[in-house]
């Protein structure tokens, strides 16, 4: 053996015991287990002091070992750990974790942080600083339900409205949302429009496109509000599910997606009489949304 295929084969084994050292950490990290995960995190450090992994490893190692297990004393003290978490925790892990892997090392952070927060009541000026949301990170949609149903009139107040909205979508897919997705885009149209991207449903998505390039709105966020109105024309057979949401008659856009949802009726009908007023009465709600209608039926009539 020549003395370049000697180096060459001592190279291979360093760069293989990094590969190794660096392999256990990650091991004993996914084990959660800390006292052999530091011991992993210290050999690596010795031998491999500038390993670009070690800070990030550092601090999932830190994390295993002083992960909260006391209730938080005030909302104050949730949001301190919950920026740790977001700022620090999260970042590490994405940067030594497979994004798999990872989404699931995070799922008991969360589930600590929400168990600590159990006790507090929910704020409407410091909505986060509440166990639901940390249980919808978490993936326990049940806890997250549970959390949002003990707040009062959630359905009237945007936050915790999203997050039951997302729950219900997490457990029972599109169809158990449709509900709680109208009455979210009357009562927050930007919370809506936040929650499609977090939802990544296909269907749904796709929708939101055609809403985008079809409806004769303002450009705005706050023509999501129209958005379930919209649905009924393009899409009546949502009539059933969307009919359930809770009509809000102070809003516009909920009292036309109600009016739709009879005109649907009358048409099935045939009481054209009756149909006349009701038309007219879209008419006066939203223009655009009445001419969108009408076209529909003009295509169907021809």
């Amino acid at each position: 053996m020549t003395m370049q295929q000697t180096v060459k084969q001592l190279d291979i084994f360093a760069d293989s015991r990094d590969v190794m050292l660096r392999n256990d950490v990650l091991d004993q990290l996914q084990r959660r287990d800390a006292v052999s995960a530091r011991t992993a995190l210290e050999r690596l450090a010795a031998g491999y002091p500038d390993d670009g992994a070690l800070p990030a490893m550092s601090v999932l190692v830190c994390e295993l070992e002083s992960a909260p297990t006391a209730p938080f004393a005030d909302h104050a003290a949730l949001a301190i750990a919950r920026r740790h978490l977001e700022d620090e925790v999260v970042p590490a892990a994405r940067r030594v974790l497979p994004a798999q892997t990872g989404h699931a090392w995070l799922a008991p952070c969360w589930r600590a942080l929400a168990d600590g927060a159990a006790t507090l009541a929910f704020l409407r000026a410091d909505a986060d600083s509440h166990s639901a949301p940390l249980w919808l990170l978490a993936g326990d949609w049940a806890a997250a339900s549970d959390a949002i149903g003990s707040i009062e009139s959630w359905w009237r107040i945007p936050a915790p409205l999203a997050w039951m909205t997302e729950s219900r979508y997490r457990t029972g897919g599109l169809e158990a949302a449709w509900p709680l997705l109208a009455e979210l885009a009357w009562l927050a149209p930007p919370r809506f429009a936040a929650l499609l991207p977090m939802l990544s449903d296909a269907s749904l998505d796709a929708l939101r496109r055609r809403f985008d390039g079809e409806f004769p709105g303002a450009g705005e966020t706050d023509d999501y509000a129209w958005f379930p109105a919209w649905l009924l024309v393009v899409k009546p057979a949502l009539a059933g599910r969307l009919g359930e949401a809770r009509v809000q008659r102070d809003q516009p856009a909920s009292r036309a997606m109600a009016l739709l949802g009879e005109i649907l009726r009358r048409e099935h009908e045939g009481e054209q009489r009756e149909l006349v007023n009701l038309r007219q009465e879209l008419s006066r709600l939203h223009a655009g949304l009445f001419d969108t209608y009408m076209a529909t039926r003009k295509v169907q009539h021809r």
